[in-house]
């Protein structure tokens, strides 16, 4: 942007700081000012005109300082527009695209507005391919499509940062922009997401776009809206673009703290009224388009596993499924800590082969049985075979389900280790000894191209589940056992 006597030249009109309420400012004496036009003071802050009033323009701060009654103010005749570009790419920057990190500002971008209106259906296209997280029990039973908005919800500190962080890398690995969005965490939070772009190698993919709870609350509340700005700078070039949105819950509270401040009537729970709208106005700009898609993934926080909170259940209806991180799930040890049954996709299933859906439903059947067997056995029942077997399986598939932060899987490896679960191949043995084989076959395909191959052929050969498992009982070598069954 240009300086404030540039703008006081161009437009001709000069206003004055009449009354500041932390971070609404009330300016009298610019007549001509519109709704969310950008206005400059004298010291060089600037700020968004949020309403107007028959005397005085009502200006959300979008920085952190102490301005003085009868400071001039000049207005800009501009909406508020971000920097975006290619060169934005390893890097990271708060909601103004100015540098958070240690590298120097970035030239040569051009400006697109923060705020647009998200396309109509004339410009978008039905999904049609799948989106890789590389966490197991997602990929098998929770599936994502690309295009998809798709929330991620639970309680503090029960894993959502570390699944979000796994779906980034993934994706990244894969040639996806992944544009991470963090909205008024702590700094020591930012620089852990940076770190581990840095310590992964995927910089050159990914950027992050944040603010601190030390920011001004009209940043941070712009913080994911420049975000998403990015991200459609990057579909329009044709890219498929990854954007997390860390957290919303987050985003609401400031934004309804602004309006409280700025006197607006409070509803539910406080919130302002149009708290509906405005995100949604945001969420729905996501999407599968004709040139590229933007997958979002906005994160909310649960209180206590409750799912039915306000601005929880608003975020729900806005989006095509969520990812349920259960509380008890976590503190019992199971690593992510989502809960199959609490969750929902209503998109990722419609992308996947015949043979994916078939074993999304087995694994969503085997597990509700599972479930009913170990509260039969909780009652010192007597089991039979069947529930042994059940049990045995259960218990195997759990391991099978649980997985480190960090470590990605790719979903065909996932789908030939499920076979051989029911294939019987591993059938006794203890834990570690299962759990060193599942790292064999993962290792093995990750690193050998001919047996990667080989697996690839299996899978894209059959056409249910039952298929895979009947192939490899007749030929269990694909899998490291060297016996038939």
């Amino acid at each position: 942007m240009k300086d404030f006597n540039f703008y006081l030249e161009q437009i001709g009109e000069i206003g004055f700081t009449e009354e500041i309420v932390h971070s609404i400012v009330y300016v009298s004496g610019l007549p001509q000012a519109k709704p969310s036009e950008v206005v400059m003071f004298e010291s060089g802050e600037i700020g968004q005109v949020l309403s107007l009033g028959e005397d005085l323009v009502e200006v959300l701060l979008l920085t952190r300082s102490e301005l003085r009654v009868g400071t001039k103010v000049v207005r800009t005749d501009e909406l508020l527009q971000v920097p975006v570009g290619e060169s934005l790419l390893g890097r990271a920057f708060d909601p103004l695209v100015k540098p958070i990190d240690d590298g120097r500002l970035i030239g040569g971008l051009k400006v697109s507005p923060i705020d647009t209106q998200p396309h109509g259906i004339i410009g978008r296209k039905q999904v049609s391919e799948s989106l890789e997280t590389g966490v197991t029990i997602v990929d098998l039973i929770i599936p994502l499509a690309k295009g998809q908005r798709e929330l991620v919800i639970g309680d503090r500190k029960t894993g959502k940062t570390g699944f979000l962080l796994q779906v980034m890398l993934t994706q990244a690995r894969m040639g996806t922009v992944c544009i991470y969005c963090v909205i008024g965490q702590r700094l020591i939070d930012i620089k852990n997401r940076f770190e581990f772009m840095e310590e992964m190698g995927i910089k050159k993919n990914c950027l992050i776009v944040a603010t601190s709870s030390s920011d001004a609350p009209g940043l941070i509340f712009l913080t994911p809206y420049s975000a998403m700005t990015i991200a459609e700078f990057f579909r329009d070039q044709g890219k498929d673009v990854l954007l997390i949105l860390d957290d919303m819950t987050t985003h609401a509270r400031y934004y309804r703290e602004i309006s409280l401040l700025a006197k607006r009537f409070p509803g539910r729970s406080s919130y302002p009224g149009d708290i509906f709208y405005t995100q949604a106005k945001l969420i729905e700009r996501a999407g599968n388009y004709k040139k590229g898609s933007i997958t979002c993934l906005p994160v909310a926080e649960a209180v206590l596993g409750d799912l039915s909170g306000y601005i929880q259940t608003n975020l729900m209806s806005m989006t095509d499924g969520h990812i349920f991180f259960d509380i008890d799930l976590y503190n019992q040890g199971r690593r992510p800590a989502v809960n199959p049954f609490l969750s929902v996709t209503r998109s990722g299933h419609q992308v996947q082969t015949f043979l994916q859906q078939d074993l999304g439903r087995k694994l969503t059947s085997f597990l509700v049985e599972y479930e009913k067997m170990k509260e039969f056995m909780h009652f010192g029942a007597e089991a039979g075979e069947t529930v042994q077997n059940v049990i045995e399986l259960g218990r195997k598939l759990d391991i099978f389900f649980n997985q480190p932060l960090g470590k990605t899987i790719p979903v065909n490896a996932n789908i030939l280790l499920a076979g051989g679960l029911w294939s019987g191949v591993w059938r006794g043995g203890d834990d570690e000894d299962f759990k060193r084989k599942i790292e064999e076959v993962i290792l093995n395909y990750e690193t050998n191209k001919g047996y990667k191959t080989k697996v690839d052929e299996l899978i894209k050969s059959c056409n249910k589940f039952t298929d895979l498992v009947n192939s490899l009982r007749m030929d269990s070598e694909v899998l490291g056992v060297a016996q038939k069954i």
